[in-house]
């Protein structure tokens, strides 16, 4: 491993343990900004920031870049305490109103942290199920929330308030239907409203998942994201400090019974592979069993894929480009088939697999032609200097994110 990845996931474990790196003169100056570069890339920069401002390097570090870094930093953790305070307000009025708002990942992860707020997120992901997602969005509506109404037959609906940074991604199911790959997550959760749990966020009553749930949730999350471009290094330190935290309250042995029937187990271990060597998990406290750690799951290869491949794998548009390569070279072992054609579906997609990003092909799925269009028009736009390589560059990355599939035994 290159050693500006040392020191970032070096950085980043200090983070998570609530301590800073004792770096000297020996980390230069360009090292420190890679490092930074890397942080943001991850959307980590507020954790590694607090990580690495007062050590002896960090006085090497360029003048502006350390303003830039300090200021990012404090406006990132302030937005965020604020985001939080408004979801908790959130999460009062629903439940005023008869709605059980089961709140995953975000919310709950970010609360395992040292300094919680540090841990910034992007939006919360609820989970409020089709049998209340009407009296849900009333009260969403009755909040000053606002969804497009071109988003409401989906399996998750995104809401947003004027004047504010709150975003809310509103789950029906916790994964998409209209896949043939992740459809079948949803029966794994079965029940999982029966068998909810409490948690104080800051005084304030929060349900969620069962710790059982939450962790197969959580691999399955990233596993998702892993299939189509990848996922960066934060979703493993959710993982970590959730299983560090809940170990002896999980059913290990049924996580790894659900993640075997979709051939993730081994993703998984590979996970926490990573944890223990760079992140410290530790096994003995999360009662991390034999069953999972004596796989042959060595995690270096899937971490050098997420490193490289920074926040949700969108480090370079090659990669996102390329996650239909990925999804049917799954989707065909799926069916006992040898993966065909992917260059042509990677370009021309069925409509199921684009109907995340244009919605009205579940009404109409007749624009399909329409919808290929407009996402080869923004690929070319993108790619306009040199599009004959930019292609290349989807194949190639393409292929080898394909043999890492193999490597986990996620294929055939």
């Amino acid at each position: 491993m290159e050693p500006i990845y040392e020191l970032f996931l070096e950085a980043v474990h200090a983070a998570l343990e609530n301590r800073q790196v004792t770096w000297g003169a020996g980390v230069t100056p360009e090292q420190m900004y890679q490092i930074t570069a890397l942080a943001e890339q991850h959307h980590v920069l507020p954790l590694v920031f607090e990580a690495i401002y007062n050590c002896p390097a960090a006085t090497n570090m360029d003048g502006v870049l350390f303003m830039q870094c300090k200021r990012s930093t404090v406006q990132s953790v302030m937005v965020q305490a604020m985001k939080t305070e408004e979801f908790l307000e959130l999460n009062r009025h629903l439940r005023a109103h008869g709605v059980t708002p089961v709140v995953v990942k975000g919310l709950i992860c970010r609360s395992l942290y040292p300094r919680p707020d540090y841990r910034t997120s992007g939006d919360e992901d609820v989970l409020c199920g089709e049998h209340q997602f009407k009296a849900c969005h009333k009260a969403m509506i009755d909040f000053g929330m606002e969804a497009s109404a071109s988003t409401l037959d989906s399996y998750e609906v995104p809401y947003h308030k004027d004047d504010s940074a709150l975003f809310i991604e509103l789950h029906k199911t916790l994964f998409t239907t209209s896949s043939d790959i992740f459809s079948d997550c949803n029966r794994f959760f079965d029940g999982c409203f029966d068998r909810l749990i409490e948690v104080d966020v800051q005084g304030d009553p929060v349900a969620t998942l069962n710790h059982t749930d939450h962790m197969l949730y959580l691999i399955l999350h990233a596993f998702k994201h892993f299939l189509h471009a990848g996922f960066g290094v934060r979703q493993v330190c959710d993982m970590v400090l959730y299983a560090n935290a809940f170990g002896s309250q999980i059913d290990w042995d049924y996580v790894q019974l659900k993640c075997r029937g979709l051939r993730a187990d081994k993703f998984a271990a590979a996970l926490f592979d990573i944890g223990e060597k760079y992140l410290g998990f530790d096994p003995e406290k999360a009662c991390y069993p034999y069953s999972w750690s004596h796989l042959e799951a060595d995690g270096y290869a899937l971490l050098a894929d997420l490193l490289y491949g920074g926040i949700y794998g969108s480090s370079d548009r090659s990669r996102v480009h390329s996650s239909n390569m990925t999804l049917n070279a799954v989707s065909a072992d799926k069916k006992g088939k040898k993966s065909k054609g992917n260059l042509f579906k990677t370009v021309f997609p069925p409509a199921k697999k684009l109907e995340y990003r244009f919605p009205y092909l579940k009404r109409a799925p007749f624009l399909l032609p329409v919808a290929w269009t407009c996402r080869i028009f923004s690929y070319a736009k993108e790619t306009i200097t040199e599009p004959e390589s930019a292609a290349a560059d989807v194949i190639r990355t393409g292929s080898q994110r394909i043999e890492l599939l193999r490597q986990y035994d996620i294929i055939d």
